[in-house]
């Protein structure tokens, strides 16, 4: 069997690169993440599937039901496929989270937060894996951490060590990971959490560029200054 893995719909906080891990919060889709779900009924066996799963966030609910058709009451709503707690980072621009990552390492948790990013994708993980308990094939509407860590690892380069920053995934373009596979990718990425040791910056080299996707840089980060460039951040 198999699982598909995707990422939900845009939003305008996702649109403008504003972090939320906060399910209560009431974001949805826009119009154009409503009509990016096309690209799911293009590329998605719909007819076949037998378990539909997401997190407790709207957002990724809303992409589940409306590429299901049916109301979003028969998914399997599990908590470890949340987005990740960002703390006092809550609703601000992912390039501050981004510093603040990048000058304290991933398995720091953000004040008012309750886990690291490596915990957060270490619980992701145990919800994916998870789901082999369920009927398949399965559809999995996750978040981008999730979404990204997977594509980081299908593309991975052999003995390359798990980064501090994932490429972007797309919005609902599916993952298609069989079950045999992905118990393996699984073991792999937690092997990965546990022998991951705290790298500080100057193991990074003295700069770093960040990116949002594969577009131009949007911050660059010395080591003295630790301040994005205010030019092109995301504003609310």
């Amino acid at each position: 069997m198999t699982t598909y893995v995707l990422r939900h719909g845009q939003t305008n906080y996702s649109k403008r690169y504003l972090v939320n891990g906060d399910s209560s919060q009431p974001i949805h889709l826009t119009e154009e993440g409503r009509q990016s779900l096309s690209l799911g009924w293009s590329t998605l066996p719909l007819h076949t599937m037998r378990t539909w799963l997401t997190s407790e966030f709207p957002r990724a609910q809303q992409t589940a039901s409306l590429l299901m058709g049916v109301p979003a009451a028969e998914l399997v709503i599990d908590p470890r496929l949340n987005e990740l707690d960002y703390g006092e980072f809550e609703g601000r621009p992912f390039l501050e989270y981004a510093v603040w990552l990048d000058g304290q390492g991933p398995n720091e948790r953000p004040a008012g937060g309750t886990e690291s990013q490596r915990d957060g994708i270490r619980r992701m993980l145990t919800g994916l894996l998870a789901t082999l308990e369920r009927p398949g094939p399965r559809v999995l509407v996750g978040h981008g951490l999730l979404a990204s860590v997977l594509l980081w690892h299908q593309n991975r380069s052999p003995k390359e060590a798990m980064p501090l920053f994932f490429p972007e995934a797309p919005y609902v373009e599916p993952t298609a990971i069989r079950d045999d596979e992905l118990q393996d990718w699984i073991t792999a990425l937690m092997s990965d959490l546990d022998g991951d040791v705290p790298r500080g910056r100057a193991d990074r080299g003295g700069a770093d560029i960040f990116r949002i996707g594969e577009g131009s840089a949007v911050a660059t980060v010395d080591s003295v200054s630790h301040q994005p460039d205010q030019k092109d951040l995301p504003h609310a």
